[in-house]
């Protein structure tokens, strides 16, 4: 309220429109020559984009309206069937088929869908129908998912303005927003939502805040009567128009429609998020260019190639499973010199199916859809769930400060008192409570209740008390919340003061909660007099009677109120410490002392206030404004601010532990914001409150910068002041060109560009406008900055239980393909049929199944799925957020899982082996039968009992394998080194934490044996046998298995490889990383570690 802005050159109505003459004859040959349908087009063509140059008078006449009547029903039906209705295209939400494309636009859903194919093509029924149920699962789980997100921030929408009060036909009517039309005469009052664009021509005091469009913090005065000269003007300097979503905050005006929909500025901005980069160069290219582009958008959105980094490593990883998977088919077939007839043909398929994982795209859509909906509880609604592995990667976070890191809501920080000193407020953690927190006068603890309040505190109250329009109070019965709305209504008639938006009291009032009407800083002087109890109530005796009331209003930035009483009349004023000082009855050198407090409060971010006082006699003419506001007695300073959320510090911190950088990009001073940036640790305590141009800059100052100067900076500033949305972009450009990941929060329609082109961007839920929402992948139902980290923590899980089911499912594919690829060794004896004559010639030799097709599927599909599932669901390690952010880049298959899925893979099909040629070679002599892979005969006894061993082993492999990946480098009997057991018993309580993958390996080892013994199913189903000594052979495997995995995580640990190289990390470490000194937290333990 300290700072004066230059005001633009204006020129008063009197005065011919500013227009030059080639526009003044087009403007007298268009309305009486052209029809009335057809005036408004050419008024939307021409004229729009300059109505702030012309008066009001020429803007209806433009328009074919009238300033009083407004349009007639007939006319303005009329025109809403030709203009549309007065809605955002992105307002209509994403389309039901186009959250359908999304789950199917990967190369991981093609392939299966070939894969379907294939098994349908040789008439394998249940595998093709199996893989179909696949499919649809995928589709119906992320569709669902999808569309519920869809429809919750649709549900959000509901700030757009619902109705609009205009004039038609002469009469005052109420109707929806959407049906405005150019040319509608629209009134605005206190706490209305500019529902269209409007030339305002009439008003009092009419102030909006449009910090949606413009980013300007404080509400602007608007000046019904002003005409520029500039038609280029900034649309935030543009005083005469009032801009579709901003808010009234005071006053009320009139205008008159000058564009709806897509042609206001909000619609311009949602129109230019509609087209994507490519769409914009396209000029620039040749007609065959463009369209072979736009075939290569298509195929790469359809192949899932352009998308967070999750889903394009794995739209890339499917795209080389393909080619892998025609690599093994056609070498079966040349080892059959491609003799492609029954068997051969089945095997080939089997092999290239085996290295596709089929349960790979529904584990992963069911394990974010589930993590999903843990976000929503944590108040992040996810619009694709794809983001949400996105966001676990984040390496900066950009945010605002107003509703995000703060709390949106004004509370007195300190008051300087003449003669008496500083009463500060401390601890307050809400705003509308006067008895949370505490008190302290001249840095000595202050008691509220029990206190003699000085002359000049008595007085400073009495000024905040009584010069104020708020209401504070606490309801204690249902008669009091009614009492409240009656005085809502009263407030919205009343109040003028234009400083910010009117708050309301919540919709059920609670006995216990504290609730405010009111402009946000009188509520806070209003509690700030509660705290020594001398609210209004308290101070208003009866005695004492309103005799006048000098409203704020944006010249003059001050209030008076007057009151009578027996021994004469009292002014109370508060404005602007400028304004006010030069009204003071002091000398000049009181006044440099008092500029120099003011200042001096100022640079603690505060917003500060000037308080004064004037006794006036009885009789004292009191419609002089200036005599009354002259000769003033100063009666203090007092200094406000908006205070940061209670865990706004905490989350920060944690961010800055697990190496993410947290930057404020605000449109507040820079001096507020840095002092806000000091309080929630976003700046270091070293930095002083100044900007140094390294680590607190102001937009201005990093707009000059080119991007090669930016480049240059060995980090990005952490405070940029005063930002722009143009500021925004060039921030998340500027993080993408270091090659860093970055998270963007806005909650204006000037925030949306810089949501779009970020890696993850965050609309606020609450305050946001319905731009921000369509353009950002997430959207904070609680406009919490708290809520973001908790999405990054989310994220960062999300990413390890990815990488481990991964890891579980290559393992067990790798398996299969070794044994499938080796055992094209395992030749019958060359016959087919049983009832062969003797005579006839011998058939050629085919290749026997290690392992059946249905045991193949039933593996991969049933006990795999299961087992992937579970470890989708692992909780998250004991400190994740201590850790540096893993690489985006790399993404998921990082070198160490890929050397570990060989690894693995190579035991476990080399085991595989094991098995089954020791029951068939070493036990069975190598009798193969013949025609065992239709089914069985007297000849198949010993291939279908090492089909059994074959398939009981690769289970418990399979089983034994999930323990084993929680952890990649740390062995399965010391999971958890905080845990109280030690040695083997210590593997007990770890594996039961997760007791969905407890339960799924129990039940995978529970439903091997009735697979192996049914009778029917064993033989006519899977193709193998019951078995009985063969059980040693699978627990013998199972032992050497776990001891070469726990060999191989030994090495790993002892020669620094892969997360082997890593030691546990301390809370200590991480603090001692980010630079941080060490903060001892209650509830956490101290010594609690995660590897890092």
């Amino acid at each position: 309220m300290g700072e004066g802005t230059s005001q633009p050159k204006v020129e008063e109505s009197t005065e011919p429109p500013l227009c030059d003459p080639e526009e003044a004859r087009e403007k007298d040959q268009t309305v009486p020559g052209v029809p009335n349908e057809n005036v408004h087009y050419a008024w939307a063509n021409k004229h729009a984009k300059v109505s702030h140059t012309l008066d009001p008078e020429t803007v209806a006449e433009l328009l074919d309206a009238h300033l009083r009547q407004g349009l007639t029903e007939a006319e303005a039906e009329s025109r809403l069937h030709r203009h549309g209705p007065n809605l955002l295209t992105e307002a209509k939400g994403v389309p039901v088929w186009e959250i359908l494309l999304r789950q199917v636009s990967n190369s991981l859903t093609v392939v299966l869908v070939m894969t379907m194919g294939l098994s349908f093509g040789i008439k394998d029924w249940t595998e093709g129908g199996v893989i179909s149920a696949v499919i649809v699962l995928n589709i119906v789980v992320g569709f669902i998912q999808d569309y519920r997100a869809e429809k919750n921030i649709a549900s959000l929408m509901a700030l757009s303005a619902p109705t609009a009060t205009v004039v038609r036909d002469g009469r005052v009517v109420s109707i929806k927003a959407e049906h405005l039309v150019p040319g509608d005469v629209v009134k605005l009052s206190v706490g209305d939502i500019v529902p269209a664009d409007l030339r305002l021509f009439d008003g009092i005091n009419p102030t909006a805040d449009e910090a949606n469009l413009t980013g300007e913090s404080l509400p602007v005065s608007k000046d019904p009567i002003a005409i520029f000269a500039d038609a280029d003007l900034p649309v935030a300097d543009r005083s005469n128009m009032a801009y579709s979503q901003s808010t009234m905050t005071a006053g009320r005006g009139t205008g008159i429609v000058v564009c709806t929909g897509m042609e206001t500025e909000v619609g311009k901005i949602a129109g230019m998020l509609q087209q994507d980069d490519s769409q914009v160069d396209e000029e620039e290219h040749s007609n065959a260019t463009r369209k072979l582009k736009s075939v290569v958008r298509g195929v790469r959105n359809v192949l899932g190639l352009n998308g967070t980094p999750l889903s394009a490593s794995l739209s890339k990883f499917a795209l080389l499973l393909f080619a892998l998977a025609i690599l093994l088919a056609i070498i079966v077939f040349s080892a059959n010199r491609w003799n492609l007839k029954g068997e051969n043909l089945i095997y080939g398929v089997c092999v290239a199916v085996a290295v596709v994982p089929e349960s790979l795209l529904a584990v992963l859509t069911i394990t974010l859809a589930v993590g999903s909906k843990a976000m929503a509880k944590g108040n992040v609604l996810t619009r694709n769930i794809q983001a949400l592995e996105a966001i676990g990667g984040v390496t900066h976070i950009c945010s605002d400060k107003t509703g995000t890191l703060t709390q949106g809501r004004m509370i007195v920080r300190q008051a300087w008192i003449p003669g008496t000193g500083v009463l500060s407020v401390h601890d307050s953690t809400k705003p509308f409570d006067p008895t949370n927190g505490h008190l302290k006068l001249n840095d000595e603890d202050f008691d509220r209740i029990n206190h003699v309040s000085s002359s000049g505190m008595s007085l400073l109250m009495r000024t905040i008390a009584l010069c104020n329009l708020s209401s504070v109070e606490k309801p204690r019965t249902s008669k009091n919340a009614v009492d409240l709305e009656s005085r809502q209504e009263q407030m919205s008639q009343t109040q003028v003061d234009g400083a910010g938006p009117i708050e309301k009291p919540p919709q059920s009032a609670q006995s216990d909660e504290w609730t405010a009407i009111g402009e946000p800083t009188e509520i806070a002087l209003h509690v700030l007099a509660l705290r020594v109890n001398m609210g209004r109530a308290d101070v208003l005796h009866g005695d004492m009677q309103h005799a006048a009331e000098f409203s704020f209003d944006s010249a003059g930035k001050k209030m008076t109120v007057v009151y009578r009483n027996p021994s004469g009349m009292e002014a109370f004023t508060k404005g602007a410490v400028e304004i006010i000082m030069p009204l003071l009855a002091c000398s000049d050198q009181e006044k440099l002392e008092i500029q120099s407090i003011a200042d001096e409060m100022a640079g603690e971010g505060l917003r500060v206030l000037c308080v004064a006082y004037k006794s006036l006699p009885h009789g004292f003419n009191l419609s002089d404004r200036k005599r009354v506001e002259v000769g003033l007695d100063l009666v203090g300073l007092v200094g406000l601010y908006d205070p940061p959320r209670l865990e706004t510090a905490d989350a920060v911190r944690r961010c800055q532990l697990a190496g993410i950088s947290v930057h404020m990009l605000t449109g507040d001073h820079i001096r507020t914001a840095t002092a806000i940036a000091h309080e929630v640790g976003i700046l270091p305590s070293t930095v002083p409150l100044t900007d140094n141009g390294k680590i607190i800059m102001s937009a201005e100052a990093f707009d000059q910068l080119s991007d090669a100067e930016i480049d240059a900076m060995e980090n990005m500033p952490l405070v940029i002041a005063r930002c722009s949305p143009t500021t925004k972009v060039r921030v998340v450009e500027a993080i993408h060109r270091k090659q860093a990941f970055c998270v963007m929060t806005g909650d204006g329609v000037n925030d949306s560009p810089a949501l779009k082109r970020a890696d993850v961007g965050v609309a606020m839920g609450l305050n946001g406008s319905d731009v921000a929402k369509q353009a950002a992948a997430m959207v904070l139902t609680d406009d919490n900055f708290a809520s973001i980290v908790k999405a990054v923590e989310e994220g960062r899980r999300l990413f390890d239980n990815i990488q481990k089911f991964l890891l579980h499912l290559l393992i067990s594919n790798i398996a299969q393909v070794i044994l499938l690829l080796i055992g094209l060794a395992f030749r019958d004896d060359g016959r087919k049929k049983i009832d062969s004559n003797p005579g006839d010639k011998k058939d050629p030799r085919h290749a026997v199944f290690p392992l059946s097709p249905l045991e193949i599927l039933w593996v991969n599909l049933i006990t795999s799925s299961f087992l992937a599932l579970g470890l989708g669901l692992e909780e998250a390690q004991p400190n994740i957020m201590f850790r540096p952010p893993h690489s985006l880049r790399i993404g998921v298959f990082t070198r160490e899982l890929i050397i570990d899925k060989f690894i693995y893979g190579t035991f476990m099909g080399g085991l595989c082996l094991v098995a089954f040629t020791y029951v068939a070679y070493a036990i069975g002599r190598g009798d193969l039968g013949f025609g065992c892979n239709d089914g069985w005969n007297y000849t198949c006894e010993v291939v279908f009992r090492a089909r059994s061993t074959t398939y009981a082993t690769l289970t418990f492999l399979l089983l034994a394998t999930a323990w084993e990946v929680k952890h990649f480098s740390r062995s399965l009997f010391n999971l958890d080194p905080r845990s109280e057991y030690d040695g083997l018993f210590s593997v007990f309580p770890t594996v039961w934490r997760n007791r969905f993958l407890f339960w799924a390996v129990v039940a995978g080892f529970v439903l091997v044996f009735p697979v192996i013994y049914l009778p029917f199913i064993n033989k006519k189903v899977f193709k193998h046998s019951a078995i009985d000594w063969e059980w040693g052979v699978v627990f013998g495997c199972l032992f050497i298995y776990i001891v070469l995995i726990e060999m191989w995580k030994g090495i790993k640990r002892r020669f620094g490889i892969g997360s082997g190289k890593y030691r546990l990390l301390t809370r200590e470490d991480a603090e001692k990383r980010a630079g941080l000194g060490h903060v001892k937290h209650e509830g956490l333990e101290e010594n609690a570690a995660d590897e890092v």
